[in-house]
């Protein structure tokens, strides 16, 4: 029996000036790449618009979104989708149109070039593939993503911190090897608390960051389709007035980069790779 296609469905603005934008960009680019791309306009249904839409967000296996003219019907969807924890490739003809708390999404701006989407978007597809093959076959699926990010301002020092929420899913049909240790993998810049407690760190041994700390974890095991999460914290300074004399210290400071979350167990080593794009700003109270 042949292996079923990945399904892709595609949230968008209606009208004709998307027309091509779908036809051409989207729905041609995905048959090249053996994907299937549908919108809820050329389907066959019998419940509500919404019920359907949330039903083929359920199904699917990633989401294509175009975020262009900031449609709140599509950041609604979007929303749900990323609720479900699904893989979103999000398009747009402007990069203004990505609000603040998606920019650290993966997104594509076309400029309104057919030929510009469907060269990006074969690229993301492709990758999308590789990604939900790798999910389907490793026994730890791992994402996180910051918040709460705040710069503590003085005439002595900036320091930012920001909370870190690690999601861990076992997506197998089977039990997951038992967890040994959880490790998150930085930069010497970063200390980590967890419930105000600082966590004890050692020197990495890995080549792309230098200082290991060890997070507490309260699942041992996970069973087939179970899920645990881990928060922390993380702090850095940025700005010490004896440290850094002659420096200007600054409003609000960006850091671009990113962490490893490894998951120790008896049947070996599951590292993830987490990209880190953080704003730290005063909050003006």
């Amino acid at each position: 029996m042949a292996k079923p296609k990945p399904f892709a469905f595609v949230l968008m603005p209606f009208g004709k000036e998307f027309d091509d934008i779908y036809r051409l960009g989207i729905q041609e680019t995905a048959k090249e790449q053996g994907v299937v791309a549908e919108r809820v306009d050329e389907q066959i249904y019998t419940e509500s618009i919404l019920e359907r839409i949330y039903r083929q967000i359920d199904a699917a296996d990633f989401i294509i979104a175009d975020m262009t003219n900031k449609n709140p019907n599509v950041f609604y969807e979007v929303g749900y989708a990323h609720a479900k924890d699904k893989i979103c490739t999000l398009i747009t003809q402007r990069a203004e149109d990505i609000p603040f708390d998606l920019k650290h999404h993966r997104h594509l701006v076309y400029d309104g070039s057919i030929t510009n989407l469907k060269n990006m978007l074969s690229t993301d597809i492709s990758w999308v593939k590789s990604e939900l093959e790798r999910q389907r076959t490793v026994t730890f699926e791992v994402s996180a993503r910051a918040q709460n990010e705040l710069l503590t301002v003085n005439v002595y020092s900036r320091t930012g911190t920001f909370e870190l929420v690690i999601d861990i899913h076992n997506r197998t049909e089977k039990r997951s090897p038992e967890i040994d240790a959880v490790y998150l993998y930085t930069s010497e810049r970063w200390e980590i608390k967890q419930d105000g407690k600082r966590c004890g760190h050692t020197k990495a041994e890995r080549e792309d960051t230098n200082r290991r700390h060890i997070l507490a974890t309260t699942a041992p095991r996970l069973a087939q389709g179970a899920w645990t999460q881990i928060r922390c914290e993380l702090e850095t300074n940025f700005w010490r007035r004896y440290q850094d004399d002659g420096v200007d210290p600054k409003d609000s400071y960006r850091v671009q980069g990113y962490l490893v979350v490894e998951i120790s167990t008896s049947e070996g080593v599951f590292p993830t790779r987490i990209d880190l794009d953080v704003v730290f700003d005063e909050i003006p109270f």
